[in-house]
């Protein structure tokens, strides 16, 4: 009996070190797994941590470069409204100048046509002669129409028979009645005159009758000379 019972303690012993042995066993891989998954963890977390940092980095490199395109769209808006401004500005300038310019060819306009009218009128109030003759008979051919040789008694009246006439003309100017003293056809004094200088000088003696010379200056162009002379003449009716 004694030896049975050394048997099953025995055997009883070797069961409970088996035991104990595997307990161990168990406890090391358990540890070696929280040991890899730890590890695991780690290496995960890591990766993570880097994924996130590269993320960042994109993010960033992209923001700024969307930050960098602004500004160039942001650039190119404003030089294309400062060049819009530019230009609006230059054609309201042209605009305006365009509005000056029409106005001066409207007045232009105007006052040739009022010089055209007065130059027609002025074409039925003058006659000038085709031929020459002296004074005494230049008179007497107007009056016998029902004027007389002109009188002249403004600036703008002798322009314009000073740029009508050709040739030198006899106008109604003289001083037969009273020598040295001017009078018009209307026994009128001159209240303007257009002397040649030195003029009028009755250098022969019987220069009493006047005439335009038409290739002397508009405001110096008066000329006494004898009144037999033949010369064109000029009417007003």
């Amino acid at each position: 009996m004694e030896i049975v019972r050394n048997v099953q303690n025995r055997s009883a012993t070797r069961n409970t070190f088996e035991t104990e042995n595997q307990k161990q066993t168990g406890a090391q891989n358990r540890g070696r797994w929280l040991v890899w998954i730890t590890v695991g963890l780690g290496l995960i977390c890591i990766l993570l941590a880097i994924a996130l940092i590269l993320m960042y980095i994109h993010l960033t490199a992209e923001r700024d470069q969307m930050k960098t395109t602004n500004m160039h769209i942001a650039e190119k808006c404003n030089e294309a409204l400062n060049s819009l401004e530019v230009n609006y500005s230059r054609l309201t300038d042209e605009r305006e100048e365009l509005k000056i310019n029409l106005n001066n060819v409207s007045a232009k306009k105007l006052e040739l046509e009022v010089e055209l009218k007065t130059r027609n009128s002025q074409k039925d109030r003058y006659f000038i002669s085709s031929e020459q003759k002296s004074w005494s008979y230049s008179r007497q051919f107007c009056r016998d129409r029902g004027g007389d040789l002109v009188i002249i008694n403004s600036e703008e009246e002798q322009r314009y028979i000073h740029s009508i006439i050709k040739e030198d003309t006899w106008i109604g100017l003289s001083d037969t009645d009273n020598e040295g003293v001017m009078k018009w056809v209307d026994n009128s004094t001159p209240i303007i005159s257009f002397w040649i200088s030195g003029e009028p000088n009755n250098a022969q003696g019987n220069e009493d009758c006047v005439q335009i010379v038409s290739s002397y200056p508009l405001k110096n162009s008066w000329n006494d000379q004898p009144c037999t002379e033949e010369r064109r003449w000029i009417c007003e009716n």
